[in-house]
């Protein structure tokens, strides 16, 4: 085979190409640190690049950005029910030392300033939020779980009313005394010193001075609507003369109280003010139970508690202001004992309505089954009601655990839902302090103005005597009041023990799962490297050895240039 220049230029050419092609490949190699550029590079070293690379990106994610999220939604979680848990304590030790410390009214109002300011610091504690999202909300992120000061203001603007679901076990059920010592303080100037009607050689004021025990079902709401509010409809109509309380028994029985209208359908009043109630009851199978169980409302606490003591309620007594279902012994036995609740399969529930709200309240939306009714209109115009309901398909707003995705198929929560911690019997233990407070300032007063009068009368006169056995009376109720504080100091030495032990099973099962996160986030740290390391095996080069080949086919280059070049300067004519 004859080999012509034009076949020996062509070779050169050719190989000369490809060397320059290698010397590109290793050039493109050394500036992107990558042993390919595009897949037909290496096909399969693409693939795999593309897997490794996925798995990186992946991994980055759950533990830079998920991970991370999650350990600061845990650790703030934390931070704050560090505080829950400091200022549950400080309460402990405050009615543990106060319990027997305590001697006057004034004493016992020193007390109730500190427990006050312990008490707005626990709920205040429940509005923790992390960028604009609320940690203690369950879903509702946007919505802190106490009303806050803009509330009250949007408030004002548009009127809000709620109509909660409330349930109650055998448990809930507290007990309450009442002093009853009328007879000691009232005074009838026109009659004085003639004893009053009962007052006589058998039975002295300090015998008439009598202390009775009671139950109640204490609503987590104080400040509830009257039986006697009006409601409207969107249209601003008068819709019915007043609200309705309805509650379930533990038999089944559902028993619906409302006030009474007369033929224009105001609402009827006793003389006391408060509105005069009727009630219907059917079973759980529908059929009207006659008679229904006494309801009678009444908006003031004492005069609540006397009625039940003297018999004139013999069911329950509603009182709106201070959120209590108030019941005698012998109603308690009949309905509400255990042997009842422990046959039920619904316990007690009641449906209540609550329209005025204050800074500090806990938001219903995340306790209870209820309907927000919202009025859209502006102050002064024709009523735009709004209703809105939450938590229907939830166990009264349960079951709202966040999770987030910290790894291949593995999830962990990162809230603690309000309900975990922030019970409404904290102020309502604040409110119960108060009512003893307020017996206590009261019966103190009426000593101190007996004492006075007794100033204005000799001491064999018979006025004085008269004032002097009120005294003991008087002595005999404050005896029996002082007793009531000190035992109510006692049990709630036992409540709020309770209340830390809840508290510190939620901080257990947030710690918890901060050590399971840590534990995650170090896994997912080595499973990053790893995945960066094979990644770099599989798409990295060996610079010196990429160096090596470039400047030996640098040089293979040079060489081919220069014998191409001297080849080529001969033909056949230097050889003819």
């Amino acid at each position: 085979m004859r080999m012509t220049n034009k076949i020996m230029r062509n070779n050169s050419a050719y190989n000369i190409n490809q060397n320059k092609i290698l010397r590109d490949k290793l050039t493109n190699q050394m500036t992107s640190q990558s042993k390919i550029v595009r897949p037909s590079d290496d096909p399969v070293v693409a693939i795999r690049a593309l897997r490794l690379r996925s798995n990186v990106t992946t991994v980055t994610q759950y533990n830079d950005r998920n991970a991370k999220d999650a350990d600061q939604w845990l650790s703030l979680t934390a931070d704050a029910m560090n505080t829950v848990d400091e200022v549950l304590n400080g309460l402990y030790k405050q009615v543990n030392i106060s319990a027997d410390k305590y001697e006057t009214a004034d004493d016992l109002r020193i007390i109730m300033s500190q427990i006050k300011q312990l008490t707005a610091e626990f709920y205040s504690c429940a509005n923790v939020d992390y960028a604009g999202r609320f940690v203690f909300s369950g879903f509702r992120t946007d919505l802190p779980v106490t009303f806050t000061e803009e509330d009250m203001k949007a408030m004002k603007e548009h009127p809000v009313s709620y109509n909660i679901d409330q349930k109650f076990g055998f448990q809930d059920i507290s007990r309450v005394n009442y002093t009853e010592y009328d007879t000691a303080k009232n005074i009838d100037v026109g009659t004085f010193p003639t004893p009053p009607a009962g007052i006589d050689d058998e039975n002295s004021y300090e015998q008439t001075v009598t202390n009775s025990t009671m139950y109640r079902f204490r609503i987590s709401y104080n400040d509830l609507d009257s039986l006697g509010t009006e409601m409207t409809d969107e249209n601003g109509n008068t819709v019915s003369a007043g609200r309705k309380l309805t509650f379930t028994m533990p038999d089944g029985t559902v028993v619906t109280a409302e006030a009474q209208t007369d033929a224009n359908g105001a609402v009827q009043k006793d003389a006391d003010g408060n509105p005069m109630v009727s009630t219907t009851a059917v079973d759980a199978a529908g059929n009207p139970v006659v008679p229904a169980p006494q309801v009678m409302e009444f908006a003031d606490q004492e005069a609540a508690y006397k009625a039940i003591a003297d018999g004139t309620c013999t069911g329950i007594a509603y009182i709106p202001t201070s959120g209590e279902m108030v019941f005698s012994k012998d109603f308690y036995d009949k309905n509400f004992n255990e042997a009842a609740f422990n046959a039920s399969s619904t316990g007690f529930q009641v449906n209540y309505d609550k329209s005025s709200w204050k800074n500090g309240d806990i938001n219903p939306v995340h306790y209870f089954k209820c309907v927000e009714t919202k009025n859209m209109a502006a102050p002064g115009e024709t009523p735009d009601l709004r209703k809105t309901a939450y938590n229907t398909q939830r166990d009264e707003g349960r079951n709202q655990d966040i999770y987030y995705d910290v790894g291949y198929n593995q999830q962990i929560q990162v809230n603690t839902r309000a309900d975990e911690i922030f019970t409404h019997d904290v102020q309502r233990d604040l409110d119960d302090f108060q009512y003893y407070l307020k017996q206590l300032e009261d019966v103190e007063a009426v000593i101190a103005d007996l004492e006075k009068k007794q100033e204005d009368w000799p001491e064999d006169s018979v006025e004085y005597k008269d004032l002097a056995l009120r005294l003991k009376g008087a002595n005999k109720a404050l005896a029996y009041i002082r007793e009531d504080i000190h035992t109510k100091f006692e049990n709630q030495i036992t409540k709020y023990k309770k209340y830390m032990d809840d508290s510190r099973v939620a901080m257990t099962d947030n710690a918890t799962r901060g050590s399971r996160l840590d534990l995650i986030s170090t896994r997912l740290t080595n499973q990053k490297l790893t995945f960066k390391e094979l990644q770099q095996d599989n798409e990295g080069i060996d610079i010196t050895e990429v160096a090596v080949e470039l400047t030996a086919s640098e040089l293979t280059y040079n060489a081919a240039l220069m014998a191409t070049g001297k080849i080529m300067q001969t033909n056949l004519m230097n050889f003819i």
